[in-house]
């Protein structure tokens, strides 16, 4: 054991030998200042070469700034935006990629056409690459990449809208009216190009998206659908169904939010944009309600929906609201009693273009109604339906009258025709005196000659009541003529006080 440790100790020192010797202390700086003027210049170019490397650092620092957002650079080198993703390496595109975004933050004016046109299209040419690389699957959603995309997405959409300058009382009644194109489409309808593409990705990781595409964010596009272009709102809707199916977690916020707009247009405003394109997402997720329905679920139907029927413009959204409630229905069939009850409460009394619209979801509704629904509203159902039958505006009256040519509704009627004929005859009788429509004329003999042949004894019973009271009616209306006759006589008689001032 000896001699091998005597050999390693010779090697040791062999290889210690070889090492470079430790400097002497005049060569070492020391607190004396004994070698000052060596440790000056050594000390002098290590503070010009610490300048140097921070000016370039603060000038890197500023270009970082301006490129990417102050939270999303972290391990991100900088990468020059205007380079083409074909002409950067694979090791570098994910981060031109966050660059190219956040060059994209920048919002130009585009009132006038002729300011800032290069940088417009530099950013048109970055929007439209940056499409396309989504597009072809290449594109990672880092968490850096997930935050400049919402940040680039709401700096571009969320904005404030001119005053509204038309007036949304007579929206859904005339067609005229041209729509409104946003001057900054050419950017808008790539930004939304990609949000849509964002929100789509299959690896697109649902819990880190969620932290930015948050209620704020949610709340801010659902204030977008405002918009007077079309465009635009085709788009959000295409944006915000993707959005409600793949982040369930928002779900709840939205039903929410979508009701609170349709609380401010009905209740205060009447003024709203994006209420057809509202209605068409949900006309979606209600065909996905579980059955039975939850209580919220039946409280928009209730608190929503039905009084979506009340605004003078209901005829831009009507088609899209009739789909909505009749989901509701088929779900439910019960419901229908309730939907019916509703429009009877909004009845139009002084549009005959409503009144068109209301016939015609009614007509949809009593196909769906059973019959101890139908029987819980038939009386005052039948007090509207009766006042259209006898409506001056011929095709409402023509309308009413399509009810009958309904075979199940048809069934309805006759089967509870004890209380319903009643209700219907002094329309069907006043029509045929004077009304000055020839079609609704044969309408109405049509419909009097169907009761005749199903129950010719009830028939001759109501006309016999009719005339019955028809004519106490017109001895009340003789007593009221004589008498209002002989209080103008007294008034005439009567002597003027005159008063005289002293």
């Amino acid at each position: 054991m000896t001699p091998d440790f005597k050999s390693i100790a010779t090697m040791l020192k062999q290889i210690l030998g070889k090492l470079p010797k430790k400097s002497s202390k005049s060569d070492a700086p020391d607190s004396d200042g004994g070698n000052s003027g060596n440790n000056t210049i050594h000390l002098g170019t290590f503070t010009n070469s610490c300048n140097v490397v921070s000016t370039r650092l603060n000038v890197v620092k500023r270009m970082s700034s301006v490129i990417f957002p102050s939270n999303n650079t972290a391990g991100a080198e900088m990468v020059e935006p205007h380079v083409s993703f074909n002409d950067a390496p694979n090791t570098e595109k994910q981060n031109l990629f966050v660059s190219k975004l956040n060059l994209c933050c920048s919002v130009h004016d585009f009132s006038n056409f002729d300011k800032n046109c290069e940088e417009k299209d530099l950013k048109r040419q970055a929007l439209v690459e940056l499409v396309d690389f989504v597009s072809s699957g290449s594109a990672k959603f880092t968490e850096p990449a997930i935050a400049s995309t919402c940040k680039m997405c709401a700096t571009n959409l969320f904005r404030d809208f001119p005053s509204k300058c038309r007036s949304y009382s007579s929206r859904g009644e005339t067609e005229d009216d041209e729509p409104m194109f946003d001057p900054a489409w050419s950017h808008l309808q790539l930004v939304y190009d990609l949000l849509f593409r964002f929100i789509s990705y299959s690896s697109l990781d649902v819990k880190v998206a969620k932290r930015y595409l948050d209620d704020a964010f949610i709340l801010k596009l659902l204030n977008l659908f405002d918009s007077e272009d079309p465009r635009e709102r085709d788009c959000l809707k295409t944006i915000l169904h993707r959005v409600y199916g793949k982040f369930m977690v928002h779900r709840p916020f939205i039903r929410k939010a979508v009701s609170n707009i349709i609380y401010r247009f009905v209740f205060e405003t009447e003024r709203h944009n994006g209420i057809a394109e509202l209605l068409e997402i949900f006309g979606s997720v209600i065909t996905g309600f579980a059955v039975p329905l939850k209580e919220e679920h039946k409280m928009f139907l209730w608190r929503a929906l039905i009084p979506l029927h009340k605004p003078k413009s209901v005829g831009a959204y009507h088609q899209q609201l009739t789909y909505c409630v009749m989901q509701f229905v088929d779900k439910e069939p019960r419901l229908a009693s309730t939907v019916v009850n509703g429009l009877l409460k909004y009845w139009p009394v002084t549009s005959s273009q409503k009144e068109l619209m209301f016939l015609s979801e009614l007509e949809e509704l009593l196909e769906k109604i059973n019959m101890a629904e139908f029987e819980k509203i038939m009386v005052p159902l039948f007090r509207r339906v009766a006042c259209c039958l006898n409506s001056s505006h011929f095709q409402v009256a023509e309308r009413a009258h399509f009810l009958w040519n309904n075979d199940e509704i048809l069934n309805f009627i006759m089967h509870n025709r004890q209380v319903i004929l009643p209700l219907v005859f002094p329309a069907l009788h006043r029509n045929t005196q004077n009304h000055w429509n020839q079609a609704v004329l044969n309408l109405t003999q049509n419909v009097r000659k169907m009761f005749c042949e199903i129950d010719e004894e009830l028939v001759l019973a109501c006309q016999s009541k009719f005339e019955e009271e028809n004519s106490k009616s017109i001895i009340v209306a003789e007593r009221r003529r004589l008498t209002w006759e002989r209080l103008e006589t007294a008034a005439a008689f009567q002597p003027v006080a005159c008063v005289v001032a002293c």
